[in-house]
């Protein structure tokens, strides 16, 4: 199960794929985070403490990473032929919601200098944790719809589009589905997130139904994760809210074989209304 997550900034993309991490990792799952976003903060959400999540080099700025993989010894020059499967084991950071981390980061300008070896090493990576891999993989992608263009969402099963009711985040939510789909990802799903009212799932529904979308869930506002966020609180903690109770909802119908498994899980009870 390879999944990436997108949608514009502050949509709820990295609540979504935190949450669909932990539930993961809660029912058993041996999971891996990906943070590809410029500005990552899922190692928070995760667990992680400020102290620890800030230690972390992301791979797309980690210079001695980078020069070990693509450098030549000779300057300019860089190989593309490289390995990668010892990254994961070195760089991919355990997390106190039973999640390993890997925190990718993103090259942000072709223009300040060659950037062609983190691009490389980074692409490499992320095919390798998608294709070779068993592990189940989630991806917080970078906001917007420029990680699609750099092809860091290649090879993955889905993709879930994250939006609120917002015209402009709908508006973006559109225009990713659509490299998306340019770009053969073979699943692709729209997700409503803080939705406070009937209208407001509608106004998501009639999005949807005319960009023949598939909905896979309406993630109701919850105050929970407005306090967990002001507060600072990991995802554990909202273990049992209506939020993560959705988002384990979301899940059983990607994947209904993990429906068993969810439901086992403490705090996800299919039997409470969502």
């Amino acid at each position: 199960m390879k999944i990436a997550v997108a949608g514009k900034g502050g949509a709820g993309k990295t609540l979504l794929a935190g949450g669909l991490a932990f539930l993961l990792a809660r029912a058993g799952y041996t999971t891996i985070a990906i943070d590809a976003d410029s500005a990552p903060n899922l190692g928070f959400l995760l667990g992680l403490s400020p102290g620890d999540a800030g230690r972390i080099v992301p791979v797309s700025k980690n210079e001695t990473l980078i020069a070990a993989k693509t450098g030549t010894g000779y300057p300019g020059v860089y190989t593309l032929n490289f390995t990668v499967d010892d990254v994961v084991q070195k760089y991919a950071v355990p997390t106190p919601s039973g999640v390993h981390l890997l925190v990718m980061g993103t090259v942000v300008s072709m223009g300040a200098g060659c950037t062609c070896p983190a691009n490389s090493v980074i692409r490499a990576l992320l095919r390798h944790l998608v294709v070779d891999r068993d592990e189940v993989i989630i991806m917080d992608m970078e906001a917007g719809v420029e990680h699609l263009g750099r092809g860091t969402a290649e090879n993955v099963d889905m993709m879930l589009v994250v939006s609120d009711a917002n015209r402009q985040s709908l508006s973006l939510a559109g225009a990713i589905v659509q490299m998306a789909q340019d770009a053969g990802i073979p699943r692709i799903a729209l997700v409503g997130n803080r939705i406070a009212d009937a209208g407001q799932e509608h106004v998501i529904r009639e999005f949807a139904g005319a960009n023949n979308l598939e909905v896979m869930g309406m993630i109701p506002f919850d105050p929970s994760v407005v306090r967990a966020g002001i507060e600072g609180n990991p995802i554990s903690s909202l273990e049992g809210s209506v939020a993560i109770r959705t988002i384990g909802e979301i899940l059983s119908r990607i994947e209904p074989g993990t429906k068993e498994k969810l439901s086992a899980v403490q705090g996800f009870d299919r039997s409470k209304p969502v």
